[in-house]
């Protein structure tokens, strides 16, 4: 399963490797000469690689969702959901 993680959480990619996972960071394929500028290009890039993308942007993850790609939306929902989990410990 190859992974790729969103400009803005870059960092995770490493955390992933780091617990046997094949992830990747938009942000140092770019940095590596990718065009991964745009939100299409990142999808399509997860797209044609086969991969997973853990994005926050919104916007990314209705577009995987409406085309069927795998997609983890870290958003305000899923933090709001994690909060609650954790509130109910105390």
């Amino acid at each position: 399963m190859k992974i790729l993680v969103d400009e803005m959480d870059d960092g995770w990619d490493e955390k992933l490797r780091g617990l046997g996972y094949d992830a990747y960071s938009v942000k140092k394929l770019i940095t590596e000469g990718k065009n991964l500028r745009t939100d299409y290009s990142v999808i399509n890039y997860a797209k044609e690689n086969g991969m997973i993308l853990i994005t926050r942007d919104t916007e990314s993850g209705q577009a995987c969702a409406e085309n069927n790609l795998p997609c983890i939306l870290i958003d305000n929902n899923e933090i709001f959901k994690i909060i609650v989990e954790k509130l109910k410990q105390f």
